[in-house]
């Protein structure tokens, strides 16, 4: 494996970007071929590159239909699918590309499929992808295997795969991620890791890799070349250091029609294949409801180490109000008690107009099963629904942190079938506006994913939040 002892050093490694702009070809091809960008995503912090675009959170033909006449160009489903077992997981995602290809030939409108998976390559795979093609009823041409995601400092050079911060540099086996209950992994480099993953079905010697230097010097048609001969769902590592990198190999993607792939990717690879230009952040005056006295509140539900160096800056800011909720009590017959102890205390606070953050305890209950480790993870995101399914008063903004935690929050507390995703508060933190549906219609709610953002980042957000 290559080792790189800082980012510059990995950045320095390859040759220049290819040099064009490509995003006006990009937009051209979208809008000349009309085709709808499906986007099944596994929680909801993969919308974090994207701006007014539609999330789904239920999926029957009638739902799918509507988007499609609509002439919808981007839409996510949001499967939560990193919650599910991997037979749960199996058939939804027979069921959604049966669908989605029934849709399409009712409607007469095309679609290109993204499986947006974890950047930091947790998640069902190749379980996934491979679902995908028993319900289309064909084998794909290519699996693109492509993690990189820009905000999150998530790198792929030379097959490797890297987390950055700051100047940093850290393989992605050697980060707390390879090291989940239920998605763990020995390998960064990706070859490696497919063959991991596929328990030796597929070697790393037979994983294609799309490198840097095609990318960079040879530019669309050089990728378009490498891609075209590809057949029987060959896996496709894709290399990448910037969006411009993505954007290339998004260009070859739309000189291959005939081709059909399936793209296991991260969230930067939605905003490229959309073409969609980077836009600021979200401001405060965007986000904050001024008329609303209430307070506003956060929900902490995510366990990786860098959720809670956040969560610890917050409460030492004096920012807000902190809540613990005594994980063991929701594993163990206190549930209902522990859920009503914290909805009192949380709906004083908003009552009285003071911002308050609930969150789980921090002594992480783990099992060596991974089955029952996602059904433990599952029980405790109960309780977070729970406490705001009860909530007899409005917050003024949500903010869930973590991936199963925002999913769930959004589909079982608050009702959510169909949200707008209004842009990012910071990089790789989307902002959502709830739907009519909900029960709190308009709500500013802040997916907030349990692994983006420095030590001091969940306060900003909710600093950019507080009114006074």
């Amino acid at each position: 494996m290559l080792v790189y002892a800082t980012l510059s050093e990995l950045i320095n490694s390859v040759p220049p970007e290819w040099p064009e702009d490509l995003l006006p070809e990009i937009q051209a091809h979208n809008r000349r071929t009309a085709e709808t960008l499906v986007v099944l995503d596994d929680d909801p912090t993969g919308t974090q590159t994207v701006y007014d675009v539609p999330v789904l959170t239920e999926w029957s033909e009638e739902t799918i239909d509507a988007e499609f006449r609509r002439g919808t160009p981007v839409f996510y489903i949001l499967t939560n699918s990193r919650s599910l077992t991997e037979a749960e997981t199996t058939d939804l995602h027979e069921t959604l590309a049966r669908r989605l290809d029934a849709v399409s030939r009712q409607t007469g409108r095309r679609y290109t499929l993204v499986n947006r998976g974890d950047s930091t390559l947790r998640g069902h795979f190749p379980a996934e992808p491979a679902a995908l093609e028993r319900g289309w009823g064909q084998q794909a041409d290519a699996w693109l295997l492509a993690p990189f995601f820009r905000e999150g400092g998530r790198l792929t050079a030379h097959d490797v795969h890297f987390i950055a911060e700051g100047e940093t540099l850290t393989s992605a086996a050697d980060t707390p991620f390879a090291r989940d209950a239920t998605f763990g992994y020995r390998n960064s480099d990706l070859k490696a890791w497919v063959e991991e993953k596929t328990g030796g079905e597929i070697r790393a010697d037979d994983v294609v890799s799309l490198s840097l230097e095609t990318i960079r010097q040879g530019g669309p048609d050089a990728v378009a070349n490498r891609l075209k001969p590809l057949k029987n769902a060959q896996i496709v590592v894709v290399n990448a250091l910037s969006l411009r990198d993505l954007e290339v190999v998004v260009r070859a993607m739309q000189r291959l029609p005939e081709k059909r792939f399936i793209f296991r990717t991260a969230a930067s690879w939605v905003q490229a294949a959309a073409g969609l230009q980077t836009r600021p952040l979200l401001e405060k005056a965007e986000l904050v409801d001024s008329e609303n006295r209430t307070g506003g509140l956060t929900v902490v539900g995510s366990y990786v180490p860098k959720t809670t160096a956040q969560l610890t800056n917050l409460l030492a800011s004096g920012a807000v109000e902190g809540v613990e909720i005594a994980v063991p009590k929701l594993l163990s017959d206190d549930f209902e008690a522990e859920v009503e102890r914290v909805r009192q205390v949380v709906e004083a606070a908003l009552w009285d107009g003071r911002d308050v953050v609930a969150f789980t305890s921090r002594d992480l209950v783990q099992t060596a099963d991974p089955t029952e480790s996602l059904r433990l993870v599952n029980r405790v995101s109960a309780g977070l629904v729970e406490l705001v399914r009860r909530l007899a008063v409005r917050p003024r903004y949500l903010i869930a942190k973590g991936g199963i935690t925002s999913s769930d929050l959004a589909v079982k507390g608050l009702g959510v079938r169909r949200a707008l995703v209004r842009g990012q508060i910071l990089p790789g933190v989307p902002v959502w506006q709830t739907g009519t549906e909900t029960r709190f219609p308009g709500l500013t709610y802040v997916v907030f994913p349990g692994n983006v953002g420095g030590e001091g980042a969940l306060r900003e957000v909710v600093l950019k939040m507080k009114t006074r």
